[in-house]
Formats: C-alpha cells, sequence, structure tokens
C-alpha cells in the first residue's frame, strides 16, 4: 500500500481510470458512496480527491447527475527556445489578448536581482509586473528586471498597448537567450495573480536575455501548468 495520503491514493486511482482510457470522456465515475467503502475512508476524504480533479479540470460535477470524465483542456503553448510576443501568440490562436499592469518603477538592486541582472548591488533599475490573459483566463504573470543603461525609456512606454517583449525587441535587438524551465508551487502572490487553485502547480521560466555583449533583461515567466505548455523543435542534420 502506498505511504502517500488517503485522499492522494483516491486522486491517483481515479486519474489512472481516466488515462487509462477505462473512463472515457462523458463517463460516470464511481460515486462518493462507493469510494468510500472500496478505500475503507471518510466521504470527506474522497470529497478532497474529486474536488482536486474537478479543479484540474479532468472531472465536472453534475448536480443530481453524478460526476463525469471531462475532454482534456485545450493548452496555451509557447516555443522554448524562441521569443515570441505573447499578444501575438494569443491573437494567432484567434484568442482575445489583453494585460493588466501591475507594477512598473524603478528599484534598487539587491543581491539576487544585482546577479541575475549583471549589475552593481543598490544601482537603480528597472521593474514591472505584468498579467497577460487569453480572453479572461490570465496564462502568463511576467516578472521582469530591466538594465536602464541599455533601455532608459522603459519606465515611459504604455504595456498596456505593446508588451515589454515587443518594446524590448524593437529597442535593443536580441542577440542572446537563456532559458531555464521549472515546475513550482506558487506563493499566495501568483495563485492570486493566475488565479489558481491552492494545488495547482505553475511552470516558471526562467529568462535573461542579450542584446549585443549586453545584458538587458532578466524574467520570471509563471503560467498556470492545467493551461499552458512550452514545446521546442531541434532540426537534426
Amino acid at each position: 500500500m502506498s505511504d502517500s495520503p488517503l485522499y492522494i491514493q483516491i486522486k491517483q486511482f481515479i486519474a489512472d481510470n481516466i488515462e487509462s482510457g477505462r473512463w472515457p470522456v462523458g463517463h460516470r465515475i464511481t460515486t462518493e458512496l462507493e469510494l468510500t467503502k472500496q478505500f475503507g475512508v471518510s466521504r470527506m476524504t474522497v470529497n478532497k480527491a474529486i474536488r482536486d480533479l474537478v479543479s484540474e479540470g479532468k472531472l465536472q460535477r453534475k448536480p443530481r447527475a453524478g460526476t463525469f470524465v471531462c475532454a482534456p483542456e485545450e493548452k496555451a503553448e509557447s516555443p522554448l527556445l524562441d521569443i515570441r510576443n505573447i499578444a501575438d501568440e494569443v491573437n494567432q490562436r484567434g484568442k482575445h489578448y489583453r494585460s493588466e499592469v501591475k507594477k512598473q518603477l524603478a528599484v534598487t538592486a539587491d543581491d539576487a536581482i544585482a546577479t541575475k541582472l549583471g549589475v552593481m548591488l543598490g544601482k537603480e533599475i528597472f521593474y514591472s509586473e505584468i498579467i497577460h490573459f487569453e480572453n479572461d483566463t490570465p496564462i502568463q504573470l511576467e516578472v521582469r528586471w530591466v538594465n536602464p543603461s541599455h533601455a532608459p525609456d522603459y519606465l515611459s512606454q504604455n504595456f498596456s498597448e505593446m508588451t515589454p517583449n515587443e518594446y524590448l525587441s524593437n529597442s535593443c535587438p536580441l542577440s542572446a537567450i537563456e532559458h531555464t524551465v521549472e515546475a513550482v508551487l506558487p506563493d499566495q502572490h501568483v495563485q492570486e495573480s493566475l488565479a489558481l487553485k491552492q494545488s495547482e502547480p505553475c511552470l516558471l521560466l526562467n529568462r535573461r536575455t542579450w542584446s549585443k555583449d549586453n545584458l538587458v533583461s532578466s524574467a520570471l515567466l509563471y503560467h498556470p501548468g492545467s493551461k499552458y505548455k512550452l514545446s521546442s523543435k531541434i532540426v537534426l542534420d
């Protein structure tokens, strides 16, 4: 028997039935009462497992009818080995793009940011925090630090009309990028910004960009794990 909490075991049991095809899209799953008997647990434990799967988009509750398997939700997709304007990506998918600028100001570089951006400790740098939406769904929280020596007009831009990516690509033509990707459990601020459930993970893309030999920008790009994926294509000779 697994050492995982009982609700995790039940959640995995349901997920395995869905992923194996034993419970196809539209299938009404085993009732909560039957699952409590099968696993010898409380109704509350079963309910938590099902609620998690509902929040992840794998199950749907229908009042007085039961709980049913959902069709997989289509995920937004971005290239991993390239930089594209997120507004263009959303529009190309036939969806409506908009953004909310939460912060856009000058700050003082602490140890971590000075290292990320390759500047002296205590130097004044530019900071922005923007939520990007596909229709009315938040799909990316962008947290960015910019070296003002290379993009002096950054704070005067209207990022409700253009993205930082678009501005920086035009003012500081890209010469090199550095990417790292990891799955993280978001803090409360990221959860609220992306309207995430408490247990939902994020994809975090850590990106630094250079123009010529100048390190211009360092950004943290948070994406809802259930709604986003990153991809790459490598052509081999």
